[in-house]
């Protein structure tokens, strides 16, 4: 038995009257045919969690969900710009639109048909309207669709969907069917006497199963290290420590882009930074919190320092007037900078802030589209940024707290979980489970 890499390894031992003795063999999960998984009978460990499979399994798998529709109503239609973000070239189609932008690659673009009427006949692409096929938005065009006019669309697109491999107490497996969504699909739940071996991540565009859609729960909690002595906040934070233990009243202030502006969790006491002050509190009882926010959605540190001074999201004024005691610091739009270049331009923080007596944390960024990340699937459990290398760098050497978030979303991986469906978006803003991540990756400094 020659297990897959996303199994679980056994070994072989012995050899009693000609026969072959099997030791703690162990099951493996492979794919078998376009839509077929096959679970192997043996051991298979969830985390800590050993369950025993009876026997082997082939399940079918459902494919992709495939939306067919027809004549839905547009009252009427953008105006095509090709210049734009491919998804805000146009209008939206309905069932591909996320949270601020469209689901990308989930569109069969040579569906789409465009009519004046339900059973019309239809309108010319290029030369009545026009459309970006990866991110299914479409718009008229000069000339062509007049302004106002409503129109009805016919077209197939993909839903994607997370179905889980199972197994009940007497060792059967079977496969629970997850519920589509375009771009933030959830496992589906389980029973009480279930153990989920493994979840299957079936994108909206997939033709068929590879080993890249298993994800088979090998570390289901992401491990917190074990701490002897002080804890990170102790030894670097220390003025953040002392007022939370006491009681004194203490200002977080949270600085960052879109993400810490809010996008997508789904209220104010989603974001990450709600989310940590609320951990604090439990964590100690005693803590009398202020909780600030500059967030400035689609800018980086740099756009703050830009800002001519009185403006609403100049440095000085948004950042250092309101003399926190503690900053948090949030930017993926950072991502862009090398380490030598987050030397130079973090360095420049740190010693305004040390002049205002801040201390400081700085967050890694979440995940974002795998092809931002020089990544070709959403397999990524090392983070490839230099960016992010370079922050881990700078902590290290100026003694900054780090909450080492970007950790976090690569242990996705071990835990079943394709990070893509936790960015509302399919692009960069995190889910409220994401912002969670960021909200526990702080804690973990206290």
């Amino acid at each position: 038995m020659i297990p897959s890499e996303v199994t679980r390894k056994g070994f072989l031992m012995g050899m009693a009257g000609g026969t072959l003795l099997v030791q703690n063999e162990r099951a493996t999960i492979t794919v078998e045919g376009d839509w077929r998984v096959r679970v192997s009978a043996g051991g298979f460990s969830v985390g800590s969690k050993e369950v025993q499979i009876a026997e082997e399994t082939v399940l079918q798998v459902t494919p992709t969900t495939i939306l067919t529709i027809k004549d839905e109503k547009y009252d009427s239609l953008a105006l095509y710009n090709p210049k734009a973000a491919p998804w805000t070239r146009g209008t939206k189609l309905k069932q591909l639109a996320t949270a601020e932008t469209t689901a990308p690659q989930m569109l069969e673009p040579n569906s789409v048909v465009v009519k004046p009427s339900p059973g019309g006949s239809p309108y010319k692409l290029g030369k009545d309207y026009d459309l970006e096929p990866q991110w299914a938005t479409f718009g008229r065009m000069e000339g062509g669709i007049p302004e106002n006019t409503p129109v009805w669309v016919d077209y197939v697109c993909g839903w994607g969907r997370i179905d889980s491999i199972v197994v009940d107490r007497a060792g059967k497996v079977s496969l629970h069917t997850g519920k589509p969504h375009n771009a933030t699909p959830e496992p589906p739940p389980t029973a009480s006497k279930e153990t989920r071996i493994a979840n299957i991540w079936l994108p909206g565009n997939l033709k068929h199963l590879t080993e890249t859609n298993l994800y088979p729960l090998l570390e289901p909690h992401y491990p917190h290290p074990k701490r002897r002595g002080k804890t990170t906040a102790q030894l670097l934070l220390p003025k953040t420590w002392h007022k939370l233990t006491t009681g004194e009243p203490i200002h977080i202030l949270a600085w960052g882009d879109s993400v810490t502006a809010g996008g997508e969790a789904s209220s104010i006491e989603k974001r990450y930074q709600n989310r940590f002050v609320a951990h604090l509190k439990e964590r100690f009882p005693k803590a009398n919190i202020r909780l600030t926010t500059a967030g400035w959605g689609g800018r980086n540190t740099d756009s703050f320092l830009n800002e001519p001074p009185g403006a609403e999201f100049n440095f000085d004024h948004a950042v250092i007037t309101p003399h926190p005691d503690l900053i948090v610091m949030e930017f993926v739009n950072d991502a862009w900078m090398s380490p030598e270049v987050v030397e130079q331009k973090y360095s420049y923080l740190l010693k305004r802030f040390q002049e205002i007596g801040a201390e400081w944390a700085i967050l890694t960024p979440h995940y974002v589209r795998p092809d931002w990340m020089n990544s070709p699937n959403e397999r990524v459990e090392t983070d490839p940024r230099p960016y992010v290398a370079g922050v881990r760098q700078f902590c290290t050497k100026h003694s900054i707290a780090l909450a080492d978030a970007s950790l976090r979303w690569g242990h996705l991986v071990k835990e079943g979980i394709p990070y893509m469906t936790l960015l509302s978006n399919s692009i960069n803003h995190p889910n409220d489970p994401g912002h969670e991540i960021f909200a526990q990756a702080l804690m973990e400094l206290f």
